[in-house]
């Protein structure tokens, strides 16, 4: 099923909370709620767009379901520590009492909690032990982002065993699809006309009907290309233009140079970012920016360059961080401007006043660039808008061009499937010490890495022309206001692509600079003999006798006492022979 509440019902606006909690319930969630609540279901699946309220639908459920005693306690199973912590603090807003910190060597928590939030990692550990607190009380499992039990085997099993006496079970997810082929437990699927088998959710809501109902911001991805200059492991100096049509090496390492804190190119993406935060800070007091970093290192550097551009600090969590939750929980209540992260932040962080993103992570995984950008959509008014900056890379704008595709996890096909590759996520998850490495000449130096304001994508079209960095064409879009409708947003972006290009036919083409009497003859004899270097090529006549005809065919003296209008002369004549003896 999937359907745009907004057709026939309110979308509760401004009835809501950031966290997952509201008194109201959102057109959407009063739906799927409704839909639980005939159908009774032992098992549902509610896909719901990152930024939707997937964590409030889920609690009245909670609620609804302890007050009727059909169960009598409730695990919650996430992919992080830190969504431990969120689910615990969204559920202690509506009285329910969750336990984050149960572990499994404690085999039973307070009677003071009604259940407890543990990890699917946590789960695999130990499965036994949590089917048998399962089979003791009437249990309703929740499975916050249930693609992630498809992660590992092992984890699939866990989850398999641990739940399957399960008086009720909730998944949810904002991602469902991945690139493996293994089936998730306790989740529907159901052949199409083709006969490939498809995961099957009970309730659907799209980024696209969530864009209409105004639950979620409308994304503009700025898109930044550029010249890239590196030394190979082998010593070989390489240049290329990201942007442009590239190998697959080319543009892995045309992208790891971008991306590299000694180079330019981040710099000046970062420099552009806080130029955007500040235009939306303008209406939007608290906007916050962020900036997921693929390692450690590039972390830490990345907020030296932010400390001075801004003058200010930024908020770096790493992932091995004991304090990372505080860190982030902290950011999320300031006015701070940025936070700095490795990329595995990017599902788990929830913090609604996020407005402006740098993709700096050659990560590019649907499922990765999906909970990547979900880390901005959530609106807490009509009118927010999102920024997320990112390299000119095909396979990122390919993404950022279907923003409202919705996908199915599919069983029935060879692996891997292009562009699926979410085998990575795995990887990308991880605690990250070290850059990655990309490529067989890697690792390599980077010598320069320059950017340019290419493009902007918004909903599925593309605005603007390449422009310098601040030039008032990049300009034009870094100051769209902090607030627009979506509809506002497009109308908005094709003006400011039709002043631009009325700007350039208008503008008067640029005259070439008058040579010197000595620089013009010198270029047309360069000219000249490079002529007759592939006339003999071609005839086999030795040059000296090639010039000869020459200067027997137009006169004059020889090429050393020749003026530019004779050699000129000579060069229109072997054009001409070269003409004539390609026809015969």
């Amino acid at each position: 099923m999937s359907t745009s509440a907004a057709s026939h019902l309110s979308p509760s606006y401004p009835d809501r909370a950031a966290w997952g909690t509201a008194p109201k319930l959102r057109a959407w969630q009063q739906e799927a709620f409704d839909l639980y609540s005939r159908r009774e279901p032992r098992d549902f699946l509610a896909v719901a767009t990152p930024g939707a309220g997937k964590t409030t639908f889920a609690l009245r459920i909670v609620s609804d379901l302890l007050s009727r005693g059909i169960i009598r306690a409730v695990t919650i199973v996430t992919p992080t520590e830190h969504l431990k912590q969120q689910w615990a603090d969204a559920a202690a807003r509506v009285g329910i009492a969750i336990d984050p910190e149960f572990k499994n060597s404690q085999g039973a928590t307070s009677r003071d909690y009604a259940g407890v939030a543990v990890t699917y990692a946590q789960i695999s550990m130990h499965p036994a032990l949590h089917r048998a607190r399962t089979e003791a009380r009437k249990t309703l499992v929740i499975f916050d982002e249930i693609h992630h039990a498809g992660d590992a085997k092992s984890w699939g099993d866990g989850v398999r065993e641990a739940f399957e006496p399960a008086a009720r079970r909730l998944a949810l997810t904002g991602t469902p699809f991945r690139s493996d082929v293994n089936p998730i437990p306790f989740v529907t699927y159901m052949e199409d006309g083709e006969g490939i088998r498809r995961s099957v959710s009970d309730y659907s809501y799209g980024y696209g009907p969530a864009l209409a109902d105004g639950v979620v911001r409308p994304v503009i991805f700025l898109a930044y290309a550029g010249e890239m200059r590196w030394r190979t492991r082998a010593g070989d100096e390489i240049a290329a233009t990201l942007g442009t049509p590239l190998t697959k090496d080319q543009l892995g390492q045309a992208w790891k140079a971008a991306l590299d804190p000694k180079g330019d190119w981040i710099r000046q993406v970062l420099h552009a970012a806080d130029r955007r935060l500040t235009e939306v800070r303008r209406v939007v007091p608290d906007a916050g920016a962020l900036v997921i970093a693929t390692d450690h290192e590039t972390a830490r550097a990345y907020a030296k360059h932010i400390r001075a551009i801004t003058g200010e600090g930024a908020t770096v969590v790493l992932s091995d961080d004991p304090e990372a939750s505080k860190k982030i929980k902290q950011f999320s209540a300031s006015h701070d401007r940025w936070l700095v992260a490795v990329r595995m932040v990017s599902e788990g962080v929830d913090i609604p006043r996020l407005a402006v993103g740098v993709y700096a992570t050659s990560t590019s995984t649907p499922l990765f660039f999906a909970q990547a950008v979900g880390r901005f959509v959530r609106a807490r008014k009509r009118g927010e808008t999102a920024s997320v900056f990112l390299p000119s890379v095909p396979t990122l704008m390919g993404l950022a061009g279907e923003m409202e595709a919705e996908r199915d996890h599919v069983l029935d096909r060879s692996l891997p499937e292009e562009g699926l590759d979410d085998f990575l996520l795995e990887d990308a998850q991880r605690a990250k010490d070290n850059p990655d490495v990309l490529g067989d000449e890697l690792p390599f130096e980077t010598l320069e890495a320059v950017a340019t304001f290419d493009r902007v994508l918004f909903d599925g079209g593309e605005f603007g022309t390449a422009a310098e960095p601040g030039s008032p064409e990049e300009e034009d879009f870094l100051g769209l206001p902090g607030l627009l409708e979506p509809d506002q947003v497009r109308t908005l972006l094709s003006k400011r692509q039709s002043d631009q290009l009325k700007a350039q036919r208008n503008r008067p083409e640029p005259k070439e600079p008058q040579l010197a009497p000595h620089e013009l003859i010198a270029n047309l004899r360069k000219e000249l003999n490079g002529l007759v270097g592939a006339w003999n090529h071609r005839t086999g006549q030795p040059h000296g006798v090639i010039h000869a005809e020459l200067r027997r065919a137009c006169g004059g003296p020889a090429i050393a006492q020749a003026t530019a209008e004779q050699v000129q002369e000579r060069i229109d004549k072997i054009r001409q022979w070269a003409t004539q003896r390609s026809r015969q």
